[in-house]
């Protein structure tokens, strides 16, 4: 199959830059208490005014990534400032722990739950950095990564909501978070301390979490590194591994370590395969190791497994120029456009049934980010760009 990059290029960056953003800028934005407005209806109603906190993190890396990679436009760095004034008046707790859910003005909600806000706040921080240079928001990230490398030595010592690590356990999404994250702050500071750390948490990924010789990266495993040999620890979740393995190839690329950006690959191949509903169409939730449902609330359609996809089976094609990529790659964009965007208001919908069908449901959090999509269209236009030069 022949594909027009350049037609795609103009495609996405319009879906980005047309429909995606405008909806934000116009709905999202709390100008008047700090922040953004994240619990939100497709047709742009605020749903509720508490502020999830790692949605404003991940909201500060969005419209600073924007700026840095896309077009260096004012209004944008203007809001990333805005959430980044909010997070960090709001953000943290005595400790210095990041906290899950604030009210409209800042006050505490829920405290420090997850972990996982503390890596979205490093990614934030450093790419608000790098769009202006801010030196506190670059000292607080090096706070941020100081104290999560002293809770995640004492596993169980931290929460990670909306989605608990069974007990004697450890999680995928811990070191695929970490990895991306420290790698991107050490970059921007050129630490080799913050550079290993990240690159020692790439490495879990690819050798606890991935096993070659299943084609399947499992969500959990035991401390000891073994499989964990109880139900959670056979579960697969194809779009997280996408999103993960972009990850893995940017990490690896960066060393120039070629063999594991091929097996990165090949877990793409393995997992689009895995997660691919041949009889509905589209990127199931997750499913068990063996290939039957995780449960049945995983036989779901949700948006940003198929964002994740996107970006993967380019970034995959523009390395290994391998057909399956592009074949894959049509088809979750046929299933994607038809399915999830809302054209009236912009942005896309979150949740579908297996059939297609929109679910009126809370997967994990009740939030709209302008993350995995925004994200997503980000970097497929930067690969659509690069293809197109090479055609």
């Amino acid at each position: 199959m022949q594909m027009d990059f350049s037609t795609l290029y103009s495609l996405y960056r319009a879906e980005l830059l047309d429909r995606t953003i405008p909806f934000w800028i116009k709905y999202g934005i709390d100008w008047t208490n700090g922040g953004i407005c994240t619990c939100i209806a497709d047709d742009g109603r605020v749903l509720s005014d508490d502020k999830y906190m790692w949605s404003q993190l991940r909201a500060i890396w969005t419209f600073s990534a924007l700026y840095n990679k896309i077009e260096r436009r004012q209004e944008w760095r203007d809001v990333a400032r805005n959430i980044y004034n909010f997070a960090k008046r709001n953000g943290r707790d005595e400790n210095g722990n990041w906290v899950f859910r604030v009210d409209k003005n800042g006050k505490c909600l829920e405290g420090a739950t997850s972990i996982y806000a503390d890596g979205f706040a490093i990614y934030g921080l450093t790419e608000f950095a790098r769009a202006t240079g801010d030196a506190e928001a670059l000292q607080l990230a090096r706070d941020t990564y100081a104290n999560v490398q002293h809770r995640l030595a004492q596993p169980g010592s931290y929460g990670t909501a909306p989605l608990p690590i069974p007990p004697g356990a450890k999680a995928h999404g811990i070191s695929m978070i970490f990895s991306l994250v420290f790698t991107e702050l050490g970059e921007l500071l050129n630490d080799a301390a913050i550079l290993r750390a990240g690159l020692d948490h790439a490495n879990q990924v690819m050798n606890v979490y991935l096993h070659p010789e299943h084609k399947r990266l499992y969500e959990f495993a035991r401390l000891d590194d073994a499989l964990l040999d109880v139900p959670p620890g056979r579960v697969v979740n194809p779009g997280h591994v996408l999103e993960s393995m972009w990850f893995m190839i940017h990490i690896f690329q960066r060393i120039g370590d070629h063999a594991s950006i091929a097996r990165a690959i090949a877990a793409i191949k393995w997992h689009i395969e895995l997660g691919w509903d041949e009889e509905f169409g589209g990127i199931l939730l997750a499913r068990d190791a063996e290939g039957s449902f995780w449960e049945n609330k995983w036989d779901t359609k949700i948006w940003w497994p198929h964002t994740e996809a996107l970006y993967a089976l380019l970034l995959a094609y523009s390395i290994c120029k391998e057909q399956w990529c592009l074949d894959w790659f049509q088809r979750v964009h046929n299933y994607a456009f038809a399915h999830f965007p809302v054209p009236q208001y912009g942005e896309w919908t979150q949740n579908l049934d297996r059939r297609g069908n929109k679910l009126n449901a809370t997967i994990a959090l009740p939030v709209k980010d302008p993350f995995h999509l925004a994200r997503a269209l980000i970097y497929c236009v930067l690969a659509l760009e690069k293809l197109a030069s090479e055609t």
